[in-house]
């Protein structure tokens, strides 16, 4: 997919005028798609599709190409890497350059700069972002990163302080604002161990510097949580979820563009339990507005760094492996106040788990809707357990549309159900 793109955006790049706001990040695209190698990754043809979608809305009236733009941006950040959040970058400043004022350029622009691990110029950004916000209060992921870069900081500022003296090279250092994490971080390690050698662990100063230290490495690793309880969530094992389930009718719904376009939201809403995965967007008279439970699951090989689940939720699932990851995610992008309730390890893999289903065959990556209807129809709790949207082929993998097929008691192709009870 990314070769006739690539060709595409040689016979663009001749068109667009040089001086045009656009021709940079069209350039940037460009050479990005030709350098990709075959077999494309699902971060990877979200980016070629945004890229495509953004091209085609230089041409088209109605199309705002900067939010195309941006979206772009936002699918790069997804694949990572030095040549995603590269990308990134550059997209950013030409976003930044169109519009200055711009919240999602400056957004953009932090978050490549923190993956980067050029943390002095990613806090500016987040800075400057917060400074646009009309309550200035930025996105939770946004406050928490801007939380652990200032953390890191002054750990650095602090601990350079005991020996002043001794710290003319880290201060320097300090004192450059393109000093990346992977340039910073040894020489401070480094340092630390000097200090220790030369003073000894027993000096009051190197004991405060071995504290400054260990909060550092911490926050090299992860960012603190701001709120340890979640603003009140409530933890839930196998049997408080059924207890929660229990009689209640239940539809998990597609993240579907038919079902958005429907007429299905009061049906819909009509059941007890709302069921909704992954990343879904409402509208009221296809979808219904209600989300009762949020089931997730985690991808990639670092789920943590995703976006924070910040749409309201009375349950919220989050499925992944192994338990350190799930944990550090969970830790992560779980927003203090946005659920009533969160799933605790007895949950996160309830297909392979022997002390639940512990079944075989269904693959690496299970969707995540067959993932939570074949918990809701394990625990047998509810009278009715209903699939909407999922009547078209392909939104179940092939196994897992067998499974449903045989357990299926009645389809109702025109409001796109299937009853399982």
């Amino acid at each position: 997919m990314t070769e006739p793109l690539a060709g595409l955006f040689k016979a663009r790049q001749r068109e667009a005028p040089g001086p045009g706001p656009y021709a940079r990040s069209l350039r940037l695209c460009g050479e990005y798609l030709a350098a990709q190698e075959p077999g494309a990754t699902g971060p990877q043809v979200r980016l070629t599709r945004a890229v495509g979608a953004f091209a085609a809305s230089l041409d088209g009236p109605a199309a705002d190409p900067f939010d195309a733009l941006l979206q772009v941006g936002e699918r790069a950040l997804e694949v990572g890497g030095e040549h995603g959040l590269g990308l990134a970058l550059g997209l950013a400043e030409s976003a930044a350059g169109i519009r200055r004022r711009s919240k999602g350029a400056w957004r953009l622009r932090g978050l490549a700069l923190d993956g980067l691990g050029r943390d002095a110029e990613a806090l500016e950004c987040y800075e400057r972002y917060a400074a646009l916000l009309p309550d200035g209060r930025p996105a939770p992921e946004v406050a928490r990163r801007t939380d652990t870069l200032r953390r890191r900081r002054e750990c650095l500022e602090a601990a350079v302080a005991l020996f002043p003296g001794e710290g003319a090279e880290l201060r320097e250092l300090l004192g450059e604002p393109t000093a990346t994490t992977a340039v910073l971080a040894p020489r401070f390690d480094a340092w630390v161990r000097a200090r220790v050698a030369g003073h000894g662990p027993g000096d009051p100063a190197v004991r405060r510097l071995l504290a400054l230290y260990g909060s550092y490495r911490r926050l090299d690793r992860r960012d603190r949580v701001p709120d340890p309880l979640l603003g009140g969530t409530t933890p839930v094992d196998v049997g408080g979820l059924r207890a929660l389930v229990a009689g209640r009718t239940v539809c998990v719904v597609a993240n579907a563009g038919d079902v958005s376009g429907s007429a299905l939201g009061a049906g819909i809403d009509g059941y007890d339990l709302v069921v909704r995965c992954d990343s879904f967007r409402l509208r009221a008279e296809g979808t219904g507005g209600r989300t009762d439970l949020h089931a997730v699951t985690l991808r990639g090989d670092t789920p943590w760094d995703g976006p924070a689940w910040t749409q309201r939720a009375g349950v919220r699932l989050v499925f992944g492996d192994p338990v350190a990851g799930w944990r550090r995610a969970v830790r992560e992008r779980i927003v203090p106040g946005a659920q009533d309730h969160v799933g605790d390890g007895s949950l996160r893999r309830p297909l392979s788990d022997p002390a639940l289903l512990g079944e075989d065959g269904w693959g690496a990556a299970p969707t995540t809707a067959f993932t939570v209807l074949r918990l809701l129809d394990f625990l047998d709790a509810s009278p009715r357990l209903d699939l909407v949207g999922f009547t078209p082929a392909g939104r179940l993998r092939p196994r897992e549309a067998e499974w449903v097929g045989r357990h299926a008691t009645h389809v109702d192709d025109s409001k796109m159900r299937i009853a399982l009870r």
